[in-house]
C-alpha cells in the first residue's frame, strides 16, 4: 500500500470514475486537481473516520498531559519547540499563552469535529513569531501610534 497521495485532474474522476476511484485502493487519499476552484481531497469514509479517531486521541492525550501536575506542563513546554521551531522567537509569556490556547482550542475543536480553528490558531501564532523574529518589524508594530489625526469620514458616505 502506497503512503503518498495520488493526484489526478478532477475531470478524470468525472470521465473515468471507476478507474479513478480504484486508485483509492493504492493510496489513502486522492488529490483532485481543479482548474477553476480549490483542489479537493477524496478518501473513503473509513479512512476519514480513522484519521479523526487518531487526531481525537492525540488531542485527548495532549490535554490530559497538560492538566496533570506542574511537571507535565513543563514537559509540554519543553517539547513545543521540537514541534513548532518558530516558537523560539516568542517571548516566554507568549510561549505559555500559546501552549494553553493550543490545548484549549484543540479540545474545543475536537468536541465539534472541526479542526479549522486549530489551523487558524497555529497560523496566527506563527505569524506572531515571525514578527518577533524581525526587530525592525517588531519595533514598527509595537511603536506608540497615539498621534490623533482627527475625525474621519464614514467610508460609506462616498458611495
Amino acid at each position: 500500500m502506497a503512503t503518498e497521495n495520488a493526484a489526478v485532474n478532477f475531470s478524470e474522476l468525472v470521465n473515468k470514475n471507476k478507474q479513478t476511484l480504484a486508485r483509492l485502493k493504492e493510496s489513502p487519499r486522492l488529490l483532485l486537481l481543479r482548474r477553476d476552484g480549490e483542489d479537493l481531497v477524496l478518501t473513503t469514509a473509513t479512512r476519514a473516520e480513522q484519521d479523526q479517531t487518531v487526531v481525537s486521541a492525540a488531542t485527548r492525550m495532549l490535554a490530559a498531559l497538560a492538566r496533570r501536575e506542574p511537571g507535565s506542563r513543563e514537559l509540554l513546554l519543553g517539547i513545543l519547540p521540537d514541534a513548532f521551531p518558530w516558537i523560539r522567537f516568542l517571548p516566554e509569556a507568549d510561549v505559555h499563552a500559546f501552549a494553553v490556547e493550543l490545548v484549549d482550542t484543540m479540545r474545543a475543536a475536537d468536541s465539534v469535529g472541526n479542526s479549522a480553528s486549530v489551523a487558524q490558531l497555529l497560523v496566527a501564532w506563527e505569524h506572531t513569531a515571525e514578527v518577533h523574529s524581525d526587530p525592525e518589524l517588531l519595533a514598527a508594530l509595537t511603536r506608540d501610534h497615539s498621534e490623533d489625526y482627527g475625525p474621519t469620514t464614514d467610508p460609506r458616505e462616498g458611495l
